[in-house]
C-alpha cells in the first residue's frame, strides 16, 4: 500500500484527496516504480478539471494526480528491455497510474535511467517540462540568429525553452509576469511583462519586423494576441492555435527524448529552476500555486521530505 492524492470525480481543487492504494502491478510494458520525486505541471489540474477527456476519461476513478516522475523500479514487465529492478530512473506515466503516489506505474518505452550526477528532483522535471521544451525547439528547427518569443517564459517549460534555446543561438524574448523578471532574464532571455497592459506595443518594439517563431504556454486570448507578432506559431496547450495558422506540439514520449534532456542537464545546459519542493502531504499547495499561474520556475514534490 502507498498514499497517494487524487480525485474520485472530475472538477476543481475540493474534489482533491488523499487515500492508500495498493501497489500496482505492471503489466508487460510497464515497469513498477518506487516514486521518490514528482513534477507539478498545469496538466495535472487539466486532467483533474476533466478538460482532457481523451487522456483519462476512460480511466476508472479513483484517478491518481501527477504525469511524470522519478524512482527506482521495483518490477518490470517482461516486454521492457534496457531496464531492471534498483535501477533510478525517469519518465511518463502514461499507464494512468499518476505520480503524486508511493509507487506509480510508467510505461517501459517512455522511462530512462537517471544519471548518476543527476539528484531525483531534477530528474522528475524531464519527462513534461524538459522534453517539452525540446520537442517544440526540434519541431520548430530554427537556425542560428532567429528570434523566439516564448509566451509564458517563466513557467517550468518556458524556462527550459529559454536556456535550450539560447544554447541553439537563437535569440529569446519572453513574456511573463513582473515577479518573474529576475528568473527570466538570469538566463539571458529578453523580458516583457505581460501584465501591466500593451503587451503587444511592447513586443512590437523589441521587434518591429516580427519574430521568425513564437511559442506559446499561456492559450486563450494571450496566444490569440501574439500570433500576428510570429513567422511560425506553435502552441504546448491551446489546439486553437491551428485556427489562427499555427501547430501544436508534436510529443514523443520516448527514451530518447528523456536521455538527451538528462545529458543537457548533466553538461550544464539547462537548469530546471526549481523554486519550491513539497512533500506528498503538502502536494496540494504546490499544484494550487501552478493552478493560480504564479508559480515561477519548476515545482517538485519531493518524497523524502
Amino acid at each position: 500500500m502507498s498514499k497517494a492524492l487524487g480525485y474520485t470525480t472530475f472538477g476543481e481543487a475540493d474534489v482533491q484527496e488523499f487515500f492508500e492504494r495498493p501497489d500496482p502491478v505492471p503489466g508487460p510494458a510497464e515497469v513498477l516504480v518506487r516514486v521518490t520525486a514528482a513534477g507539478v505541471n498545469p496538466v495535472d489540474h487539466k486532467l483533474r478539471s476533466g478538460h482532457a477527456p481523451a487522456l483519462n476519461g476512460h480511466l476508472p476513478f479513483p484517478q491518481v494526480l501527477g504525469l511524470e516522475a522519478a524512482g527506482t523500479v521495483l518490477a518490470v514487465g517482461a516486454e521492457v528491455t534496457g531496464l531492471a529492478v534498483g535501477d533510478r530512473v525517469t519518465g511518463f506515466a502514461l499507464t494512468g497510474s499518476g505520480t503524486y503516489a508511493g509507487t506509480t506505474l510508467l510505461l517501459g518505452d517512455s522511462t530512462a535511467r537517471i544519471p548518476g550526477a543527476l539528484p531525483d528532483t531534477w530528474a522528475a522535471t524531464i519527462p513534461v517540462a524538459g522534453t517539452t521544451a525540446l520537442d517544440v525547439l526540434d519541431q520548430l528547427d530554427l537556425p542560428a540568429g532567429s528570434s523566439l518569443l516564448v509566451n509564458g517564459i517563466g513557467g517550468g517549460v518556458g524556462i527550459a525553452l529559454a536556456q535550450l534555446a539560447q544554447g541553439r543561438g537563437l535569440v529569446v524574448t519572453g513574456t511573463a509576469s513582473a515577479a518573474k523578471r529576475d528568473l527570466v532574464t538570469s538566463t539571458g532571455a529578453s523580458f516583457v511583462d505581460y501584465t501591466g497592459g500593451g503587451v503587444v506595443d511592447r513586443l512590437r518594439a523589441q521587434a518591429p519586423d516580427g519574430f521568425d517563431a513564437a511559442v506559446d504556454n499561456v492559450g486563450g486570448e494571450s496566444l490569440r494576441e501574439i500570433a500576428p507578432l510570429a513567422a511560425k506559431l506553435i502552441s504546448v496547450g491551446d489546439p486553437s492555435v491551428t485556427e489562427l495558422g499555427g501547430v501544436m506540439v508534436h510529443r514523443r514520449l520516448d527514451r530518447a527524448g528523456l536521455e538527451r534532456v538528462a545529458e543537457l542537464m548533466v553538461i550544464g545546459k539547462l537548469d530546471p529552476h526549481i523554486t519550491q519542493t513539497y512533500p506528498l502531504e503538502r502536494a496540494h499547495e504546490a499544484l494550487a500555486l501552478v493552478e493560480s499561474l504564479h508559480a515561477t520556475g519548476k515545482l517538485v514534490i519531493d518524497m523524502s521530505l
